[in-house]
């Protein structure tokens, strides 16, 4: 039976995401290619960060030494989200050129949206690799294991429903953080690090007795935002591509 457990948090925390591969991503080489380089690009960056940080551990529990920890890392991954854009944009000239000179058409808006939904799936993935399923080993042994701060749900469990939340959270940031840098759109510029570094903040509701019952609900609002402000920025740069080639 905690084998059945064992592949239930892994799907939990990942079930969402193969369906989205298999439906989406998996259809176009280049896609599985995007994601493969995006999944090594975070998760190197993440092994980065914990090999900085290790020179100050143990950290104590100190609500304010977490904070700067996730303020870091988040400032980090931002950083990092930009030069993987301007990384991209530079592929993408380079795809409009070899199109060009084979009389093909170039990218279409959607092809573009789901490169950067590649992108952020990978950056999704890397985080559920790094906090969850790392962690998950012990969870085929014969028992589960519960913490003390949250002792009314089992600890696997708890990692596998978050690293869930930020993966909705890191896959659909990156179509936002990309339209907003395509259009130049301060809003969806400064709305994806502010939704990541709230999201890595709640996190630190679990410390609290109790707390995961509160983190965890909130951390799937800040999800949730960023699942439909994204369907509705995609929506409304669909219909405006359409209504232009109309119109032509």
């Amino acid at each position: 039976m905690t084998v059945a457990a064992g592949i239930g948090y892994a799907l939990l925390a990942l079930g969402p995401s193969l369906s989205l591969f298999i439906s989406v991503i998996s259809r176009k080489p280049f896609l599985i290619l995007t994601v493969l380089s995006s999944t090594l690009l975070w998760l190197m960056s993440l092994i980065l960060m914990s090999a900085l940080w290790r020179a100050f551990l143990p950290i104590k529990s100190a609500l304010w030494l977490y904070s700067i920890l996730i303020l870091t890392s988040v400032a980090f991954q931002e950083g990092l989200r930009i030069l993987f854009w301007r990384v991209y944009m530079k592929l993408e000239d380079i795809l409009d050129a070899f199109a060009d000179r084979v009389s093909k058409p170039r990218l279409f808006l959607t092809d573009k949206m789901q490169i950067a939904l590649a992108g952020g799936f990978g950056h999704g993935v890397a985080h559920a690799v790094f906090f969850c399923l790392s962690l998950l080993t012990p969870s085929f042994g014969p028992a589960t294991f519960y913490v003390e701060k949250c002792s009314q749900i089992p600890f696997f469990l708890v990692s596998s429903i978050i690293a869930l939340a930020f993966v909705t959270v890191h896959t659909f940031s990156m179509v936002i953080a990309f339209n907003g840098y395509a259009e130049g759109k301060r809003s969806h510029q400064l709305l994806v690090p502010v939704v990541h570094l709230v999201a890595g903040m709640l996190t630190l509701v679990n410390l609290f007795p109790g707390g995961c019952i509160i983190g965890i609900p909130l951390l799937y609002c800040m999800a949730l935002l960023i699942l439909l402000h994204c369907g509705k920025m995609v929506w409304r740069r669909l219909k405006d591509s359409r209504t232009r080639q109309e119109s032509s």
